[in-house]
């Protein structure tokens, strides 16, 4: 045995083994409990980054430890492949989208099976592959066919840079989620997943998914959003045209003085054409397109708008009502639409008050008289309706249902519920995506491509138009086709492409079966192995993809195909990677590497000055403040580095790097390795003790206490907790009373409690660790893998104590600890604790009040 651990001489060996005995490949077994296990996939942006390694380490002790449990463990891997992440890349590297995301899949995958994780590489699934994306086209076509899929006009978010349409839940302050530049709104016909028609269910099932982290359901609900109230119509004046405004609050419809219509409101243009506001109007739509929507139409901005040269009429009191076009205003919410109370409501309120705009008090508080002419904010709370008709006198509450109902009667409204969500657009004008298999004809109109004709496969040695922009409008040998309808030769192929999303929204069910060529999966795979038991993941997916999956597997579920509505049951949101960021005056962000020295005293290796360390924050390429896997495999080793990633915070929680920390776990490597070395000769060819502790004595006892305290501990730590940090600390105090084993110990049965604890080390690191247990495991001559041995289990007569640390107070404040006797008297324990010198020290003479005694865990002496 080599005196100290080397991972290049070993990793690349196990590696190889596991490759050859084909270990993480697996099958449907109904004797066996099955655990699905997976994290999702990446982009194959190129090269895997810390957080891909924490993410993917977290997962791959879960699905080893489950595996070692007994399990039928499916661990897959696969690329998100589609999409602007990898096309904006390859224009920016100036190559081919395609080109360049399969080189980038090669060079990932052999960066993960590097890291040694687990995965089921036969199942291994690329989205930009005809085999994948062929299913999801069928799927669209299905669901085309029964109305789940519908095309319009819509005004909807357009980005510049990447050229093309954002979902809602694409756009951050205004943003583009991908490349951070500004978005503007702009009227495109698009195609829809009609994803609420769902909203209740998905709604009512965010209480059913106990293994979710609750943010993540209160995002999910807060995205849905329902709200309950009335849809009112109110004429336009002078016309035919009637507009529907959705309120939570219709017990205030009499205070209605005038109408605010989101700039995005198809009627803004239509009412103001040919009017003397027409100008006006264009300039302050166009002026709002281009504002972050968070920000205008946040509490602190200050409300504007402009009239759109129209008015309408108050269905109840028949009083005519300005039309506005107002910045608070959005489509996204009811019908983008607002009657406007200005006495009950703080925006329109100060709408009015800028605008100098009429405002009528309708309720009133109890024992309060208020005025228009007096009020400084808008009155919300309850009260008594007035100036109201016939509906006076009543409570406000009361009113609400009241009035809906009054309206349904008249048809003027009726009683209704909004949600926040609206219909997923899942348009997209690049090219680097799955075609979306409609065709549009002449004569026929839009019709779907025929099953037998798909895929229609996504032309990979087009290229790009300059700007980024899709070639497939021009390419006639895509675009130009004949129509399966009526056979006219002048059909046009659909050139949108599906929404990247779309593709992870249905994964999990293909991984099942990646190779089922006669349908988007083997039903009966899937009925085996779904739904997904842990999902591991960023929670910045929590209103995208997580909702858009979950709304998919329902379509699935009405089509018979599967017999489920949640995809995960459970779900674990790991923290960020993080890591303080380094500038130099002259040449602005650096790389670690570009830095030497320490504390204050860091000089940049390119011009001598002072480094100027920053905010430790998510490692960023833009910042610099990133570290290269691979550098550190190749001075550490796989394991070093998934220990520390483990061990220094607790999954849910942001990880800040420290190489004084990954140095700390290639140290623990080596100690555990010398502990083995310099045990071996004695332990190799003894039998692992089995039997009671009461058959041992003193330290010897003690250490076949720990060894079994610290399987249980383990297990829990890593059984649904997570808690690896903790788990590692656990096996480091074992390690360290292993090494507390006097050598001079003359004991029959040393040999057999020793090789149980060294035996419990390898196996309970093992997730961990697995290159370097693997080795350790062999040199004790096993020839069966670590994996495929069976999870230790502890002996419940281990578990307690002999003795147990009493803590020491001295008014209410920790001074010293005592190991004490189980069950020792509390006379005794006071008598000690009132004879510690620390005790003492801290008591300063002062006369002692009480004592308090937990039983076998504190004594609080109060002076």
């Amino acid at each position: 045995m080599d005196e100290r651990y080397d991972p290049k001489k070993i990793e690349g060996k196990w590696q190889a083994h596991w490759d050859a005995a084909g270990l993480f490949k697996v099958k449907e077994d109904p004797s066996k409990e099955k655990y699905f296990l997976m994290e999702m996939f990446p982009y194959p942006s190129g090269k895997i980054h810390m957080g891909h390694v924490r993410n993917y380490s977290i997962g791959d002790v879960v699905a080893r430890f489950k595996r070692m449990q007994g399990f039928n463990v499916l661990h897959p891997m696969g690329w998100d492949a589609f999409g602007m992440p990898a096309e904006n890349a390859a224009i920016k590297n100036n190559t081919h989208p395609a080109k360049w995301t399969y080189e980038n899949i090669a060079a990932m995958g052999a960066q993960l099976k590097a890291m040694g994780f687990s995965y089921d590489w036969d199942r291994e699934i690329a989205t930009c592959k005809p085999d994948y994306y062929r299913w999801e086209q069928w799927l669209f076509v299905q669901m085309f066919k029964k109305g789940m899929v519908y095309r319009k006009e819509a005004s909807v978010n357009w980005c510049h840079t990447c050229q093309t349409v954002l979902a809602n839940e694409q756009v951050e302050q205004n943003m583009c989620w991908r490349c951070g530049d500004e978005v503007e709104q702009k009227k495109l016909k698009q195609w829809f997943f009609r994803i609420t028609d769902y909203a209740d269910d998905l709604l009512e099932h965010c209480d059913k998914l106990p293994g979710w982290p609750e943010k993540v359901v209160t995002m999910q609900k807060n995205w849905i959003g329902k709200s309950h109230g009335a849809e009112i119509l109110f004429s336009v004046k002078d016309s035919d045209v009637k507009i529907k405004v959705f309120t939570t609050r219709p017990d205030t419809l009499c205070g209605a003085t005038f109408m605010c219509l989101a700039p995005e409101h198809p009627l803004v243009e239509d009412l103001s054409k040919g009017t003397a506001q027409e100008a006006v109007v264009q300039e302050f739509v166009a002026r709002m397109a281009k504002q972050d929507k968070a920000k205008r139409t946040a509490d602190d901005k200050e409300k504007e708008g402009v009239p759109i040269g129209a008015q309408c009429i108050n269905p109840l009191t028949g009083k005519t009502m300005e039309i506005y076009t107002a910045n608070f205003a959005l489509m996204e919410y009811g019908t983008g639409a607002v009657m406007s109370v200005p006495t009950h409501d703080q925006r329109d309120f100060e709408f009015a008050t800028k605008y100098g705009l009429e405002k009528i008090v309708v309720i009133q508080p109890e024992g309060e008289a208020l005025s228009p002419e007096t009020m400084t904010e808008a009155y919300t709370d309850p009260g008594v309706l007035v100036n109201s008709g016939q509906f006076d006198g009543m409570k406000n509450t009361d009113a609400m249902e009241a009035i809906a109902q009054y309206l349904d009667e008249n048809d003027m409204g009726k009683k209704t519920v909004q949600y926040r969500i609206r219909d997923w657009g899942i348009s997209r004008q690049r090219y680097w995506g799955a075609p979306i298999p409609m065709i549009h004809c002449p004569d026929c109109g839009i019709t779907p491509v025929p099953e037998d004709q798909l895929p229609v496969i996504l032309p990979e040695d087009a290229n790009l138009l300059e700007g980024g922009k899709s070639p497939l409008p021009e390419l006639d040998s895509f675009v130009k086709t004949t129509c399966p309808q009526c056979g006219n030769e002048n059909a046009r192929r659909e050139t949108d492409t599906m929404d990247t999303f779309v593709e992870s929204s249905w994964y999990p069910e293909r991984y099942c079966s990646p190779k089922c060529d006669d349908g988007m999966f083997d039903v009966d795979a899937v009925k085996y192995w779904m739904p997904v038991d842990q999902y591991i993941g960023g929670v910045e997916h929590a209103v995208m993809h997580l909702l858009y999956s979950r709304y998919f597997t329902r379509v699935l579920n009405d089509f018979g195909l599967v017999d489920f509505k949640e995809p995960f049951t459970r779900l674990l949101t790991q923290g960020m990677v993080c890591k303080e960021t380094l500038k130099c005056p002259e040449h602005g962000w650096l790389f670690p590497h570009e830095v030497e020295g320490s504390g204050d005293e860091r000089t940049c290796t390119k011009c001598g000055k002072i480094v100027e360390a920053g905010r430790v924050e998510k490692m960023s390429k833009s910042k610099l403040n990133v570290v290269d896997p691979e550098e550190l495999l190749a001075k550490y080793g796989a394991d070093t580095i998934r220990l520390f990633c483990l061990f220094a915070a607790p999954p849910e929680r942001d990880l800040d790097w420290s190489e004084e920390g990954v140095e700390g776990s290639y140290r623990f490597l080596q100690r555990v390795w010398r502990m083995f070395a310099a045990h071996m000769d004695e332990v190799k060819d003894a039998q692992p003790f089995e039997g009671s502790p009461d058959d041992l004595d003193g330290y010897l006892k003690d250490l076949y206490k720990k060894t079994h305290q610290t399987i249980k501990k383990v297990t829990e730590d890593i059984d649904g907790r997570f808690h690896f940090n903790t788990a590692i600390s656990a096996v480091m105090e074992l390690v360290n009373m292993v090494y507390g084993l006097n050598d001079n110990l003359q004991d029959e049965k040393r040999a057999g409690v020793l090789r149980a604890a060294v035996e419990a080390v390898i196996l309970l690191i093992s997730p961990m660790t697995p290159h370097f247990t693997e080795e350790l495991w062999s040199l004790f001559g096993k020839t069966q893998c670590v994996l495929e041995t069976p999870w230790p289990a502890w002996r419940e007569d281990a578990l307690t104590a002999d003795e147990v640390v009493v803590v020491l107070q001295v008014n209410g404040k920790l001074r010293s600890k005592l190991n004490v006797p189980l069950d020792t008297d509390d006379e005794k324990i006071k008598e000690m604790a009132l004879a510690d010198e620390k005790v003492q020290k801290f008591m300063g003479g002062k006369p002692i009040r009480k004592v308090i005694v937990v039983k076998n865990k504190l004594v609080n002496v109060v002076v």
